[in-house]
C-alpha cells in the first residue's frame, strides 16, 4: 500500500465523517433544542407538583374537625402512650398532622402513706403546666397520632370547676373532692 492512498484515504473519511457530522448536527439541532425545552417544562412541573403537595402536607386541608372543638370550652386530651396521660386545656387543630393545647392542666396523683393501717390513700389534684422543672411554656403541640381521643368538657364537670377555682385562686394548687383509697402490698 502507498504512504499517499493511506493519506488519501484519511482525508476522504475525514471530510465524508466531517460532512456528515454538520449535517447530522444541523438535522439534531432543533430536536435538542426541543428536547431541553421540553426537559425544562417537566421540572418546573414536578417542582411546583411537590410543592403542592408539601403545602398540602405542613398546612393540611381541612377535614371538619375543628368545627367540633368548642373553642370558648376545655378539652380533655387522651394520649395513645403507655403512661396513658390526660391533659385539659384549649385544643385548636394546627394542621393536618398537629393539635395545639394551650391553658394547660393535668392530674397530679400523690400516694399518701397513713400512720396507720395497711390502706393508702391517693390525692388527686390538678396541676398547671409550667412549674415543672424544665419549665415548659403554656402551649403543647400534639403529634395527632398520639392522640387516642379528645372530648370537649362540661362546664359543670370537675375538671373544669376545679381549673375556675384554680385560676380565681391564684397559682394555689387544687384538690378535688375525689380521694380513692387503694390496699398496698
Amino acid at each position: 500500500m502507498d504512504t499517499n492512498d493511506f493519506m488519501s484515504r484519511g482525508r476522504v473519511s475525514s471530510q465524508t465523517s466531517g460532512a456528515g457530522d454538520s449535517s447530522t448536527s444541523k438535522k439534531h439541532k432543533g430536536p435538542k433544542g426541543l428536547m431541553k425545552v421540553v426537559m425544562v417544562g417537566m421540572v418546573v412541573s414536578m417542582a411546583l407538583l411537590i410543592s403542592a403537595v408539601m403545602a398540602l402536607v405542613f398546612f393540611g386541608r381541612s377535614t371538619g374537625e375543628e368545627k367540633l372543638i368548642k373553642t370558648d370550652k376545655y378539652q380533655a386530651v387522651f394520649l395513645n402512650d403507655q403512661s396513658g396521660q390526660v391533659y385539659f386545656g384549649k385544643l385548636s387543630v394546627v394542621n393536618a398532622r398537629f393539635y395545639q393545647l394551650t391553658d394547660i392542666f393535668y392530674v397530679r396523683v400523690e400516694q399518701v402513706q397513713p400512720d396507720t393501717g395497711d390502706t393508702a390513700a391517693q390525692n388527686i389534684s390538678l396541676a398547671k403546666l409550667g412549674s415543672e422543672l424544665h419549665g415548659p411554656e403554656d402551649e403543647m403541640f400534639i403529634s395527632r397520632d398520639k392522640v387516642l381521643f379528645w372530648e370537649n368538657l362540661k362546664e359543670d364537670g370537675k375538671v373544669v370547676k376545679a381549673i375556675v377555682d384554680f385560676k380565681a385562686n391564684g397559682s394555689k394548687a387544687t384538690t378535688t373532692d375525689s380521694t380513692d383509697k387503694t390496699t398496698t402490698q
